[in-house]
């Protein structure tokens, strides 16, 4: 049951902020409930990336989602995660670990940065960097290939700060992106672990109603407060990954 709660807690926070939920989906998987590191990001992916592909429906409609801005960014990082899935063959399960417990501190400061300056928001519709923004975005499908996440917490500060697209439609398009590159990472864990699916299918369930009811809030609630508790709770859970596995520091 508690591993169903954080399932619901990954929806939410993806539906409200457009990424960052989707880090925590791997720690709960491994330490509440009990699977393999390698196991565990490959059942990650899925989950994550329906559940962003069931967000961007609620933000298709509003208006939220550059499709061509998607398009740009997703397919470079599409190439990154699937590398990146290949490639960490080569790490131990402990140490994808210490990458995401370092990722998931990068993750908090990125939402610290962003509630601040939340006000900054931007109509061009055309990339002002597109060279670094592509570069952002193979960056977050390696780590996404390498330790299962969705990468939200850098998409949106990129696609606001380099794509100058408003935060609104920031979050909406990134959900969008998650959901890519999910997928091309899920392509190149195929055929090294069994994945439970009956699980799977279960988890991401709790998952999309925490998104749908996130995407339903997005409207009525404080995201910038939600950034900030949300940032602590993963420094919280990024420091105890580390500690755990320092040995591997």
């Amino acid at each position: 049951m508690l591993g169903y709660l954080f399932a619901a807690l990954i929806g939410l926070a993806l539906g409200t902020l457009g990424g960052g939920g989707s880090i925590l989906t791997v720690p709960v998987l491994v330490y509440v409930l009990g699977f393999d590191p390698k196991l565990a990001i490959a059942m990650s992916l899925p989950v994550v990336g329906t559940a962003a592909l069931v967000g961007v429906v609620s933000h298709w409609r509003a208006g939220n989602v550059r499709l061509k801005t998607a398009a740009l960014f997703g397919s470079v990082a599409m190439v990154g995660s699937y590398t990146g899935a290949r490639a960490s063959v080569l790490l131990t399960g402990r140490m994808q670990l210490v990458i995401l417990g370092t990722v998931m501190l990068a993750a908090a400061v990125s939402m610290l940065r962003s509630a601040v300056r939340e006000t900054a928001e931007s109509g061009a519709s055309a990339p002002a960097h597109p060279a670094l923004m592509l570069a952002v975005g193979l960056g977050v499908g390696v780590l996404t290939g390498i330790i299962g996440i969705g990468g939200g917490f850098l998409i949106v500060p990129a696609l606001v700060i380099l794509g100058r697209v408003p935060m609104k439609a920031a979050v909406g398009t990134s959900l969008l992106v998650i959901a890519l590159n999910s997928t091309s990472g899920y392509l190149g864990h195929l055929g090294r672990e069994v994945v439970p699916w009956d699980f799977v299918v279960r988890f991401t369930a709790v998952a999309v109603v925490g998104i749908l009811a996130g995407t339903a809030l997005v409207r009525h609630i404080s995201t910038r407060q939600l950034k900030r508790a949300f940032a602590l709770l993963l420094v919280v859970i990024g420091v105890l990954i580390l500690w755990q596995n320092r040995a591997q520091l």
